[in-house]
């Protein structure tokens, strides 16, 4: 390995030591108690040196935010497998499900945190990575439109019909406000996809989703 290679690798160590530091205080501390000096500290490197990667916390927490994009979309990677639109929603469902109840920081910064959207707007981007989510979904919604499976309607109202509803059971789930009425943990995921299967077998007209 040349020194040009030797000195990339360390840089991309240190950036990933540096998110997964941020990341670390964020799930112990919460996110106002993250500070460039705190990481620092972690990674035993100066404040001066994260500041050669990033360019202030909200950078950070926007990168992790992505990262998180990514590991959803390592979990929809089968999707388009599915055939049946119905069922591919019902899919796209447990996964985010999932994907939230198991990684409730990414969930957090992804769906919930107002820095990352601060950061988005600062550099004038679209939200990409969120925007895509909310596509596959609308687009899933409208092919079971066309093929007969669901009533016709507004995709996009019907899509963030459907977000809210997952989006609210994962947020409740997280909090543990969900075991005020679901007292076995063990039983709140179980629960939590049988209202999944209510919203795709409530909007089946077909009867062809076979849940």
């Amino acid at each position: 390995m040349g020194i040009a290679e030797r000195k990339e690798k360390q840089k991309l160590e240190i950036r990933k030591m540096i998110l997964e530091a941020s990341m670390q205080l964020f799930v112990e501390e919460g996110f106002n108690n993250v500070s460039i000096r705190r990481i620092a500290d972690i990674i035993e490197y100066s404040p001066t040196t994260i500041y050669l990667y990033f360019k202030d916390k909200d950078e950070i927490f926007f990168n992790l935010h992505e990262i998180g994009f990514q590991k959803m979309l390592e979990m929809n990677k089968e999707l388009d497998d599915i055939q049946n639109p119905l069922l591919r929603l019902r899919k796209m469902g447990e996964n985010y499900i999932r994907f939230g109840m198991e990684n409730p920081e990414y969930y957090d910064l992804m769906f919930i945190q107002r820095e990352p959207m601060k950061k988005l707007t600062e550099m004038g981007c679209d939200w990409k990575n969120g925007d895509a989510a909310l596509t596959r979904l609308r687009d899933t919604l409208i092919e079971a439109m066309e093929k007969g499976y669901i009533a016709q309607t507004d995709p996009i109202v019907l899509s963030l019909s459907i977000w809210s509803m997952v989006h609210g059971l994962v947020s409740l789930a997280t909090r543990e406000r969900l075991e005020k009425l679901v007292p076995e943990k063990g039983q709140i995921l179980p629960v939590i996809m049988q209202s999944v299967d209510w919203l795709v077998k409530s909007l089946d007209i077909s009867g062809k989703a076979a849940l």
